[in-house]
């Protein structure tokens, strides 16, 4: 059974069309009660057994009261959970207020934190496996003129999912995390649904021109049932990595280039050098063995 946030348009969507042909029974969350009712209808028509469910994944509580409404309709723990929901706003940095960082944040890499800890303990103690796929984005590998909380937030994502991914593998649990780069969404319209308590002194700009053209550019991406495609393939070959925008791979060897070149910029002491990197792997198996004997 899977458990999917921003279910109701765009990458979520496509990920319950996808995985929902296949057999799975669908749960889709999301905060647009129109949209998910219209995205039930539509998910329903096609033969897929769904369940929407009204869901801020800023709220924990609501978290709890949503996967609780999912097993009670199913009767089966959640064994597919897809961190999807994700909003954006652009603005000037300089000028973003706390209202900014707090409503990116709090859906961005809130809602991954709380979507985890609410569905995680009960998908280890059901001892049936499963996979986490969080939502990530290009952009969460390095800085953005327009939209530095938005790549802020992702980059915590693409951090928080890796640390899983050395710790769930092992207990059953695969682990993987989406980076898209254009994909056919309404992202560009996310401040229509951005709540009231976030809007006032806001930094973001909401100017039709400026909405126009996102849109002009997210016409053209990935169609959504294709990137869900992509997550499927590696659910099934146990690959972290979602990486199938490949016209951003040369500007991401450039980014990553450009940080190793910072290692050059430093005159060390090789001995000294060697004698911390040995004593680092020295601690990570100590470490590694105290955790082992008190999880055992």
């Amino acid at each position: 059974m899977a458990f999917i946030t921003g279910g109701a348009s765009g990458v979520g969507f496509g990920q319950a069309e996808v995985f929902g042909r296949l057999g799975c029974r669908i749960a889709i969350a999301d905060v647009r009660p129109e949209m998910l009712e219209r995205a039930a209808g539509e998910l329903s028509a096609a033969g897929i057994e769904v369940h929407p469910v009204p869901l801020d994944v800023r709220d924990r509580g609501a978290w709890t009261a949503a996967v609780d409404s999912v097993e009670d309709r199913f009767g089966d723990p959640v064994t597919l959970l897809f961190n999807t929901a994700g909003v954006n706003g652009f603005g000037r940095l300089d000028r973003a207020t706390f209202a900014d960082f707090d409503w990116i944040m709090g859906v961005n890499l809130g809602g991954v934190i709380n979507g985890i800890a609410t569905v995680l303990p009960r998908m280890l103690a059901a001892g049936r496996g499963g996979h986490i796929a969080s939502v990530a984005s290009m952009a969460g590998f390095q800085g953005s003129p327009v939209a530095g909380i938005y790549a802020a937030s992702k980059a915590a994502v693409i951090n928080l999912m890796e640390s899983y991914a050395l710790e769930l593998p092992p207990q059953g649990v695969g682990v993987s995390v989406v980076c898209p780069a254009s994909v056919r969404s309404g992202i560009a319209h996310t401040l229509d649904s951005r709540p009231d308590e976030f809007a006032e002194g806001s930094s973001f700009t909401d100017s039709p021109e400026f909405v126009a053209l996102q849109d002009e550019l997210y016409r053209g991406g990935m169609d959504p049932v294709e990137l869900a495609e992509h997550l499927r393939s590696a659910i099934e070959h146990e690959r972290f990595w979602v990486l199938p925008f490949t016209e951003t791979r040369e500007g991401l060897r450039e980014h990553f280039d450009s940080v190793l070149a910072g290692y050059d910029a430093y005159d060390v002491d090789p001995e000294a050098a060697r004698e911390r990197a040995e004593a680092l792997v020295a601690y990570r198996a100590r470490a590694a063995a105290l955790r082992g004997a008190q999880q055992g």
